[in-house]
């Protein structure tokens, strides 16, 4: 008989049954801090402005064919499919204005004498006005940042991500962390629970003072968040008060935006005495 070759135990770091278990669960919470971390050190991301908004709002261009489909359709629900596409087409200005605010604001930041790259635009990385963020800032010959997430629907990398910066999250609260710790600035564009998550959470975090550096928060598309979240009945109601309105601005124009967000950064980040 030949002598019985003795086979190697796989290292614990090698041993993806293992890595995937519940018992690993805080390995990989590490791994989607010091990961990223990593990556924004090495490409050297001092900070970033964050765009939040609907994977489901698109751009004018695909709502017009959205249109010009539903007025073919001859269907029982044509009018509804034709509401729809109509709603879509009127939601798409949203679309096109983070592409032109995000274009805007990379052209400036691009134009500053910093060894670092400074105030980066960062999006959840998948459709709608994250896309539109990332894309923006491609075309102003930019990169830019996407911290992705896995969930069953809706979420890709888009096109427009800079691939050595696109992230994909399997923890919420990990991709919260990283959109929120280099973020100076945070634009809420109209979405859904998940960005109206992501925003209560930011404004919850300054409110209480967990978050202490200065941070801009602009919601964009004043006459969206005042019709679905009613600010005045909470103060009213006594749930908020009267100065947490002073935690973020309404902007409904890019130019407006714009000159929010840059005017306070100049004054918080870029003055002689500037923070980082």
């Amino acid at each position: 008989m030949g002598k019985k070759v003795q086979k190697v135990p796989v290292k614990a770091y090698n041993n993806l049954e293992f890595l995937n278990s519940k018992e690993a669960r805080t390995v990989r919470i590490l791994s989607e801090f010091y990961e990223p971390k990593s990556r924004f050190e090495k490409h050297k991301i001092i900070d970033t402005i964050v765009f939040f908004g609907s994977a489901r709002i698109v751009s004018r261009r695909d709502a017009l064919k959205q249109l010009s489909d539903a007025k073919k359709d001859k269907g029982k629900n044509s009018k509804a499919v034709f509401d729809k596409a109509l709603k879509a087409l009127e939601m798409s200005q949203y679309y096109e204005d983070a592409v032109e605010l995000s274009k805007k604001l990379t052209e400036w930041s691009s134009s500053l004498p910093t060894s670092g790259k400074r105030f980066m635009i960062c999006s959840g990385g998948g459709p709608g006005i994250m896309e539109a963020a990332n894309k923006g800032a491609y075309l102003a010959g930019g990169h830019s940042i996407g911290l992705n997430i896995s969930i069953p629907f809706e979420q890709f990398v888009n096109k427009y991500v800079d691939p050595n910066l696109a992230f994909e999250f399997h923890y919420f609260f990990m991709r919260k962390y990283w959109f929120m710790y280099l973020a100076k600035a945070l634009i809420a564009f109209p979405g859904g629970f998940g960005t109206m998550d992501e925003m209560m959470e930011v404004l919850t975090l300054i409110q209480t003072k967990k978050v202490t550096k200065p941070i801009k928060v602009v919601l964009y598309g004043e006459s969206y968040w005042r019709e679905v979240l009613n600010f005045d009945a909470m103060i009213e109601h006594g749930m908020i008060s009267k100065n947490d309105l002073k935690l973020f601005e309404f902007a409904s124009s890019v130019d407006s935006a714009f000159e929010k967000v840059t005017s306070y950064l100049q004054k918080h980040y870029l003055s002689p005495k500037k923070k980082k």
